[in-house]
């Protein structure tokens, strides 16, 4: 028993001391740590070298894409265009349009960009024809800087502008381009065309024009011109000549206020003169005189008209032969002496420059 006893102690005896023990430690958590950071390194250059792959893999993937587009279709005999149908509603010609679409026979079907034709309708028809549906840009006014302007053909500083506020300076001018509304008073902005108008004012204008033709209110107030001189306001003129003046917002709304005094001008039989619609209560309106008054007050006499006596204007030489015919008395005498010594006078004169 004794003997197992001290066997027993001799095997759980610790075979170094705490210093030792210490430094084994330090060992093992270095050794662990160098194994942890070499496990990193490897854990990451495995990822790298799966990303350098996966990266290679779509280089290839769209190399291999490409070159088989360009072979398949661009470079394809059978997708040149052949056939280029043309549709236009204006008065371009085939050449102006496949040059500025630049657009040719023989071309690559596949090279033509759509994206940059604007205001078109290109249509690619495989294998070999693209037909084009031109929309022209139509002028819906003249939009000019200068505040009066008698002549928007003949004027370099007057140009038509479309729906989208695009300036156009063509150089054929229709006769229907006279009768547009003129917009004037633009001085915020250079006009230069190809350009689009940026004021609020030109902007609220187009969008004006625009209401105006698509509601009702195009048979009862036809634009004439609109004055954006005053950056706050429109100020239209209709072909009546009523003068109406709107604010630069709310326009469906101030509409909806001028068709209520138009219709209040029908049931009156009055004309419109002036409206500010600016104003949202006690809206300031005058109305023209009738044409009937106006004729009237021009054409009619006064009720009772001044006579005006006549006097009578006798000539001198007939006084002349009256005085020295008939007797006169003492008073009138003199008058006639006097005043036929100026005609004698005149009578001499005459005889010597005769002589």
């Amino acid at each position: 028993m004794s003997f197992v006893q001290r066997s027993s102690r001799a095997s759980n005896r610790r075979l170094s001391n705490v210093r030792q023990r210490r430094q084994q430690h330090l060992l093992d958590v270095k050794v662990r740590s160098r194994r942890a950071t070499q496990h990193r390194i490897r854990s990451a250059m495995g990822v790298l070298w799966k990303m350098v792959l996966l990266v290679a893999l779509c280089g290839a993937g769209y190399a291999g894409a490409r070159e088989a587009a360009r072979r398949l279709f661009f470079e394809n005999l059978d997708y040149q265009v052949k056939t280029i149908e043309l549709q236009t509603d204006g008065t371009l010609q085939r050449e102006q349009v496949l040059k500025a679409a630049d657009l040719h026979e023989g071309a690559n079907i596949f090279s033509v960009n759509l994206a940059s034709v604007r205001d078109r309708e290109v249509v690619r028809k495989l294998p070999g024809e693209i037909d084009i549906r031109i929309v022209e840009r139509k002028p819906v006014a003249w939009i000019t800087s200068e505040t009066e302007i008698n002549d928007p053909f003949a004027s370099d500083a007057a140009f038509l502008v479309g729906a989208r506020g695009v300036l156009m300076k063509q150089k054929k001018l229709l006769p229907e381009y006279l009768g547009l509304p003129l917009i004037v008073g633009c001085s915020s902005e250079s006009l230069e065309a190809g350009k689009t108008v940026e004021s609020p004012e030109a902007k609220t204008a187009l969008e004006l024009l625009r209401l105006t033709e698509s509601s009702f209110l195009q048979t009862r107030f036809q634009i004439r011109e609109i004055d954006i001189s005053k950056n706050y306001c429109l100020l239209v003129t209709d072909k009546n000549r009523s003068r109406v003046m709107f604010a630069l917002n709310d326009l469906e709304e101030q509409l909806h206020r001028l068709q209520v005094f138009l219709d209040y001008c029908d049931n009156t039989k009055q004309e419109l003169e002036t409206l500010n619609l600016v104003a949202q209560r006690n809206i300031p309106v005058t109305f023209t005189s009738p044409a009937a008054a106006v004729i009237n007050d021009t054409l009619e006499p006064a009720v009772e008209p001044r006579i005006m006596k006549a006097i009578p204007v006798r000539a001198p030489e007939a006084r002349v032969h009256q005085d020295s015919g008939t007797q006169q008395d003492g008073s009138s005498a003199p008058k006639s002496r006097g005043a036929s010594a100026p005609v004698h006078k005149a009578i001499r004169n005459q005889q010597k420059k005769s002589d």
